[in-house]
């Protein structure tokens, strides 16, 4: 006899094209990765020597508040206010930025609320949203990836079509790795305070900025309106201890997000937090040299990308670790692209259709170490000279 069928809900959801990509790498060996999003650089040894005292400490082991250790959100309040002038925000600590976005989608929205994604799209994102069985709207973009906020003003206004509940900017982009000015989340803000929606900014990539190379500098705001999301992830290297926070405004919505954090992770991993926390002593300037030795990396991969696809194709790398690379005109089937690059030039990238942007690619150019980052760019380089006309 068959098994039930999964949910509807669950069916309809994208299938997680990371898992593709690890899949695929899987079955060719020796493949070098420029796809999945992560840095090559482990977490700073304040952060390391911090686990290892933890791990003799007895309340490591214990539950702790749902939002998190008290010395870690202080921490982090304190960081808000100093870093990102951020002084009217609550705390809570999550397993990841990922899951702060779910406790978001969750906490906000309801099934047929509209919810904006300006493509390219970070792809978790849009799988959290038809997770909840939201409604997304797909916003527009200038020739710099940059949201269109006239179109935003007008489908605000809009009164066909699901109305606008949420609306997400991620800053600076994934996969588009542009950085977005500050008139523009000010004017987004205001326009989605005048609608009554939120405006859901993610920061993952807060430190990845590039102001040597005359790119504008990360910014954030606050208003009733707005919760801003954070991440350890990338900036210290801890992909795997899986910690993240949401800066929301103190109010009703505090109590509605310990709903989704009691009843999915309880709390936040606490040797995790305590890592993190020995992370914040290493701090900020830790982090902006690791990402200034990423320079000879992204000049290689960009490179790379203009000279096999044209300077005029290739898009981002004003904050962020990506750039968005269009495909020729006879190779615009990204999706068997990427698979050629994989299977026969042993690079993988990720496809634009997976962020909603058919005919490009993402290529990360931070998770791999600058020699080995030269052998990658050299098959790319090789991969993107000889596409098949049939890709």
């Amino acid at each position: 006899m068959a098994a039930p069928s999964p949910s509807r809900r669950i069916i309809r959801t994208d299938d997680p094209c990371i898992v593709t990509m690890q899949k695929m790498m899987r079955g060719t060996d020796g493949i070098l990765s420029l796809a999945q999003g992560i840095v090559h650089w482990k977490p700073p040894a304040t952060a390391t020597n911090a686990a290892a005292q933890a791990l003799q400490e007895g309340d490591t082991n214990s539950y702790c508040a749902d939002d998190g250790l008290v010395a870690f959100r202080d921490a982090l309040k304190q960081k808000l206010r100093e870093e990102n002038g951020m002084t009217k925000s609550d705390v809570m600590v999550t397993s990841g930025s990922n899951q702060a976005y779910m406790n978001l989608a969750i906490s906000l929205l309801d099934e047929g609320d509209g919810a904006v994604l300006f493509a390219p799209y970070y792809f978790n994102h849009a799988m959290a949203l038809q997770m909840t069985s939201a409604e997304i709207v797909i916003g527009k973009v200038d020739q710099a990836l940059l949201p269109d906020l006239e179109w935003l003003e007008q489908r605000l206004k809009a009164t066909s079509g699901p109305k606008i509940k949420m609306v997400t900017l991620v800053n600076p982009g994934n996969p588009s790795g542009v950085m977005l000015p500050p008139a523009l989340l000010a004017k987004a803000q205001q326009l989605c305070d005048q609608a009554g929606a939120w405006l859901v900014c993610d920061n993952a990539y807060e430190y990845f900025s590039y102001e040597p190379d005359g790119a504008p500098p990360h910014t954030c705001l606050e208003a009733p309106n707005v919760v801003n999301l954070f991440s350890f992830s990338k900036s210290f290297g801890m992909m795997g201890w899986r910690i993240g926070y949401i800066a929301y405004p103190e109010g009703p919505l505090g109590g509605e997000l310990f709903k989704v954090q009691d009843t999915v992770p309880i709390c936040p991993p606490v040797i995790s937090q305590k890592a993190a926390l020995g992370a914040m002593e290493s701090g900020r300037a830790w982090v902006k040299e690791q990402v200034a030795g990423l320079s000879e990396s992204k000049k290689l991969i960009r490179g790379v990308l203009e000279e096999t696809l044209g300077k005029e194709n290739i898009l981002g790398g004003s904050g962020a670790i990506y750039l968005m690379a269009k495909l020729p005109a006879t190779s615009h089937d990204d999706v068997a692209v990427v698979e050629y690059l994989a299977k026969q030039h042993k690079v993988c990238v990720i496809p634009g259709a997976a962020c909603g942007f058919p005919g490009y690619i993402r290529v990360c150019y931070s998770n791999l170490k600058p020699d080995v980052c030269e052998e990658a760019a050299r098959r790319l380089r090789q991969g993107l000279t000889s596409l098949p006309a049939t890709a």
